[in-house]
């Protein structure tokens, strides 16, 4: 009886009881260890609270904590041919791509919002390194484009949170082509004489780099970014070099001018707002408004308000 009471009772009690716990419930930071609770790492938009490390955030939590109110317009994108090349190498790409679309829940690696910050109507475009490593192929091309054209179309900054391995080897020479692609895009919103401003986030690499990352009107980082072309154990192996200490981070590359300011995370959505209204020329919120128009002319159409998350932007205006 003893034996019943001691032993078999607990086991079964332990296991009726027994409830399943979340593999995401503690992240562990890269940098000291730190083991810190989920809910409260994404209350700090991702900053492990003590090391100030910036952990990389997903593109839809980034957009919510970027647009008034955490609301937006998604930004419809073409889609394209999934695996024109028929590639493979230990896998096929096909079947690549549909189990990075199972991890993410997104069709590939960026996501374009369209709504208001601060305000002010701005374009926003999120790399998603969890996507295949945040890779350039035809879809994210297609995507930066979209997005450019979207911001040119609608008259308002364009915002690209860069972050990714480089070019798609899996698309070849048309994963290269949207470096010229995008590069036109963001030529014909210089031409429009609307904002691009780039913010840099850890990794930043390869083709990315040598294209629309480098290319903004104003270059931020955040905190400790991996920021280049080659990473640094290629470079040492390459000229036989030690490489200086910090080399391509975001602090390294601001004293030595190819990054304009490094920016932590809880100060980015106030200093792009910033930016955007003294690009555009545009008055702080609460400011006193312009004088009515003159009879017989158009006022101006506001802004519409953005959506829920997720909801599809309206047309743009006729001749917007």
């Amino acid at each position: 009886m003893n034996w019943i009471s001691n032993v078999v009772r607990p086991k079964l009690n332990s296991f009726l009881n027994r409830r399943d716990v979340p593999e995401n419930l503690w992240v562990k930071c890269p940098e000291t260890g730190q083991l810190v609770f989920h809910k409260d790492l994404e209350a700090n938009l991702f900053v492990v609270p003590n090391s100030g490390y910036h952990m990389r955030m997903e593109p839809a939590a980034r957009l919510r904590s970027m647009f008034d109110g955490g609301k937006w317009y998604d930004v419809a994108l073409p889609s394209v041919a999934a695996d024109p090349l028929k590639f493979r190498d230990e896998k096929r790409y096909v079947d690549r791509l549909k189990d990075a679309r199972a991890k993410t829940g997104a069709q590939d690696s960026l996501k374009v919002g369209y709504g208001k910050l601060d305000g002010l109507p701005v374009t926003i475009a999120v790399q998603d390194f969890g996507f295949m490593g945040g890779s350039l192929g035809m879809a994210a091309g297609e995507a930066v484009v979209t997005g450019l054209e979207t911001a040119a179309s609608r008259g308002t900054p364009f915002i690209m949170f860069a972050c990714g391995g480089g070019m798609r080897m899996q698309e070849g020479i048309l994963s290269l082509m949207q470096m010229p692609r995008t590069t036109c895009a963001i030529q014909e919103l210089r031409e429009a004489r609307l904002p691009y401003i780039v913010v840099l986030t850890n990794p930043t690499t390869g083709g990315i780099t040598a294209s629309y990352a480098m290319l903004g009107d104003v270059q931020i980082a955040e905190p400790g970014a991996l920021i280049g072309f080659a990473g640094p154990r290629v470079i040492e192996q390459t000229i036989r070099e030690k490489l200086p200490e910090g080399f391509q981070r975001s602090e390294y590359l601001r004293d030595h001018g190819m990054v304009d300011m490094v920016v932590h995370r809880h100060e980015m959505r106030d200093t792009l707002a910033r930016l955007c209204r003294l690009m555009m020329r545009a008055p702080a919120p609460g400011a006193d408004q312009p004088a009515p128009a003159a009879p017989g002319t158009e006022a101006p159409r506001p802004a519409p308000e953005p959506a829920a998350e997720g909801a599809t932007p309206p047309a743009a205006p006729a001749g917007a």
